[in-house]
This record gives C-alpha cells, structure tokens and sequence, in this order.
C-alpha cells in the first residue's frame, strides 16, 4: 500500500509492504538510483518506509524481501523492467 501526502512540490510517500515471512524488506527505485533501502517492521510484521520525493513526475520501484524475490506494489500500475521482471509506477 502506498500512502500520498502532497506538500507543495514535495510529496511525503509511506510505502507499506506485507510480510511474507522474510526477516527482511528494501526498497529500491528511481528516486536513489536503485540503491536498497532497508524498510522497518511493524509489530504486525509489515515492512514500511517514509519517502520525501519531489512531485511532478512517475518513479519506478520494487520491493527485495530477505531471499532476494523482487516484487511490485499490488494497488500501482506496473511496466516491464529490462530484467525480465516489472517495476511499480508511482506518479507524484
């Protein structure tokens, strides 16, 4: 789930991944040049992460879990990646 708070021409963007039983999650996507981010886990066993991006324009990302499995965000639109998998697009 990916959650949209407009400021302006910053947008604070909270993504919210369930657990799948890996004691990891990262992110990675555009905004860092697809560096991995490691999300924090709630209680429930969700992982989440707080992002500050400039609006304006689409960014592509994926989720890692622990094993290496990427994964796209289910309530986004999604677009083949050069790697034979898919990227989400969040559009800001």
């Amino acid at each position: 789930m990916v959650k949209i708070t407009k400021k302006g021409k910053k947008a604070w963007v909270t993504f919210t991944v369930a657990g799948d039983g890996s004691d990891t999650m990262k992110i990675k996507g555009e905004w860092n040049e697809w560096a991995a981010e490691p999300m924090k886990r709630k209680k429930n066993g969700d992982f989440y992460i707080m992002k500050i991006l400039p609006t304006g324009r689409a960014y592509r990302f994926g989720y890692e879990n622990g094993e290496g499995r990427w994964m796209t965000e289910e309530t986004l639109p999604k677009e083949a990646s050069p790697f034979g998998s898919e990227n989400s697009i969040l559009e800001l």
